[in-house]
């Protein structure tokens, strides 16, 4: 099953959607950015690791800061698919890329 930014927005929207203050989404995002952090400096050696798997371990805590990122875009009714599309091409011409996300999106499809 594939997982859409529109189909996370609708449900983060649902499930916080006027019940959870944009604040308190915004730091459960920098705690797990805390914890992408921990991990890095694991797999790092900068700090000792608990025998855990890190590759799932880091997955895991990314999985939750794409989570309230979205959150915070949902509950405030941005739309992000469209955003994240703006943004990089504004990016493209910026930093002279070759393509942009919406051109390698269209050619992925039809290639």
């Amino acid at each position: 099953m594939q997982v859409t930014i529109k189909n996370l927005e609708d449900y983060l929207c649902h499930q916080y959607g006027g019940r959870a203050p944009e604040q308190s989404l915004f730091m459960k995002l920098v705690e797990e950015m805390g914890e992408v952090a921990e991990v890095l400096n694991k797999r790092a050696g900068r700090k000792a690791g608990d025998g855990a798997d890190l590759d799932a371990e880091l997955g895991r805590e990314l999985a939750d800061m794409i989570h309230y990122t979205v959150a915070i875009a949902a509950v405030n009714g941005l739309d992000l698919n469209e955003i994240i599309l703006e943004k990089d091409r504004r990016a493209s011409v910026k930093y002279h890329h070759d393509i942009n996300l919406e051109t390698f999106i269209k050619e992925a499809n039809h290639g």
